[in-house]
């Protein structure tokens, strides 16, 4: 083992916890059922944390279940507090928390720094969302009635996040819960769980009381299924592939469970005749290749008008082969490994079925040969594409631009709408008004015009079709949480 992974272990065990958080406490794992945590950029092991009993998650559960009790009670300027609190920790131990993420995760350091950045904006901006849960009074059509409506939080939840951005999704889905006044049960991804872990770290130090977060890892199908079959959970919110968003909608509803679902996406760009080709070529490189493509909204499927789609490919292809591939914590990556061995298999399938349906490799298409282990894949980028390749029909999830063009703006949408999925797209032009009205008929739940990177705290996030159904981030994102309680009081008239 070198001295670099010896380190990585050592400084792990001192900065990240590595065990599951119940009632406030970390749970070792049992008679050492543990789950190894292997960094994507060496395949070498880092970490372990426990794989959950059946018996710890219903301990979870009765947490939960006694923390609801009073959490949900508690002035809402409270919950802001600890929100705020927690929003605070996490930016002061930024650079820890972004070389957790790096280690686990893959990304190079600053893209992790940022998505660490981005979690605590959550946290910051559902601690204002905390405090604007409102109800109101509705005037009555008898005089002796006063109708009251109430939105209170609707209790324990339940809350599954992937791999890909580890902190970031958790985060979302965390925070959001919390300001409602519903206390959550939170299972990481088995492949990068630390840096949702470490929002427990955070949470622990700012106060929050017993029970009100619990984290488990584990075997998913145990947790999941225990979690959403109990009686103590009254909400599902699930970001994940369709077909285990098709699985956890079906259990939930044998419980009538409400379920909030984002189940990835296969997202197109427009890129219109009048579009700042330059700039428009340079900004869909760095994004497609951003987290290696590991992006639900990522830039997956280019159109590109036939006037200039020319120049277009050629300083595409210039800025990707800038693109420098390594390890994370590389100051020098752009683009690390890709999170798991199985995505490298699904690439070469991808490149591999696009090439023998005629496609053309103009970059890339191959693990990098610059390295003799880890999870590497090449920038690449194709040309010549058609629709029933694969790679445009199917969410990509990695590093892969296929390229083709179009000569009619209908064709184009058309094409655009073409898959079940239905959760970003983007549009480049110069005129406002035309890429309005085309974001307005993309079948997608969110619209980027001359920008890729859109997501963010103020900004409801999800999708449409098969890509789920519910709203995080934004003034919406609280919704989810949130029953309607509607009373009735009619009043004893008395003579004033």
């Amino acid at each position: 083992m070198s001295d670099n992974i010896e380190n990585s272990l050592l400084w792990l065990k001192e900065n990240a916890p590595q065990g599951l958080l119940i009632d406030n406490k970390w749970i070792a794992s049992v008679h050492g059922n543990a789950i190894e945590i292997c960094d994507p950029s060496t395949e070498q092991l880092i970490a372990s944390v426990p794989s959950a009993t059946k018996e710890q998650v219903e301990q979870a559960l009765q947490s939960a279940a006694t923390a609801q009790k009073t959490w949900g009670q508690i002035s809402s300027w409270k919950r802001s507090e600890y929100l705020r609190s927690i929003a605070q920790i996490i930016r002061r131990d930024v650079d820890i928390y972004a070389r957790v993420m790096t280690l686990e995760q893959g990304k190079p350091f600053e893209q992790a720094k940022g998505e660490v950045l981005a979690s605590a904006d959550q946290f910051d901006w559902n601690a204002d969302e905390a405090r604007r849960v409102y109800g109101r009074i509705v005037p009555a059509k008898n005089e002796t009635d006063q109708i009251h409506i109430y939105r209170q939080p609707i209790g324990p939840v339940a809350a599954f996040a992937p791999w890909n951005f580890p902190m970031l999704l958790p985060a979302r889905k965390i925070s959001a819960a919390l300001a409602a006044g519903c206390v959550v049960i939170a299972m990481p991804a088995i492949e990068s769980p630390l840096s949702a872990l470490m929002i427990g770290k955070a949470a622990m130090e700012a106060g929050l009381p017993s029970g009100v977060l619990n984290l488990l890892t584990g075997d998913p199908v145990l947790l999941s299924q225990t979690l959403i079959d109990s009686k103590v959970i009254r909400k599902v919110s699930l970001t994940g592939s369709v077909p285990v968003g098709v699985i956890t909608l079906a259990r939930a509803a044998t419980s009538i469970k409400p379920v909030t679902v984002e189940l990835g996406g296969h997202s197109p760009v427009i890129v219109l005749e009048d579009a700042d080709i330059d700039e428009a070529a340079k900004l869909c490189a760095t994004g497609k290749f951003r987290n290696a493509g590991q992006v639900c909204i990522s830039a997956n499927r280019f159109f590109v008008h036939e006037a200039v789609s020319k120049r277009f490919i050629e300083k595409f292809i210039e800025h990707t082969k800038t693109i420098r591939v390594g390890a994370g914590l590389d100051a020098n990556t752009d683009m690390g490994p890709l999170g798991t061995k199985k995505r490298v298999q699904a690439m070469k399938d991808m490149v591999d079925d696009a090439r023998n349906k005629g496609a053309d490799v103009a970059h890339g298409g191959d693990v990098s040969k610059e390295f003799s282990s880890g999870y590497y894949f090449e920038p690449t980028v194709l040309l010549n594409v058609s629709q029933d390749m694969m790679v445009m029909k199917e969410e990509t999830f990695g590093p892969i631009a296929p390229i083709s063009t179009f000569s009619d703006i209908h064709e184009a949408i058309e094409l655009a709408n073409s898959t079940p999925y239905g959760l970003a797209g983007f549009i480049f032009t110069q005129d406002l008004n035309r890429a309005i009205q085309i974001g307005l008929q993309l079948e997608v739940g969110m619209v980027g015009i001359n920008n890729l990177t859109i997501a963010t705290a103020e900004a409801p996030f999800g999708g449409v079709k098969s890509s789920g159904f519910g709203r995080e981030g934004g003034s919406e994102g609280i919704e989810d949480f949130l029953i309607t309680k509607y009373v009735n009081a009619r009043m004893n008239m008395v003579t004033l």
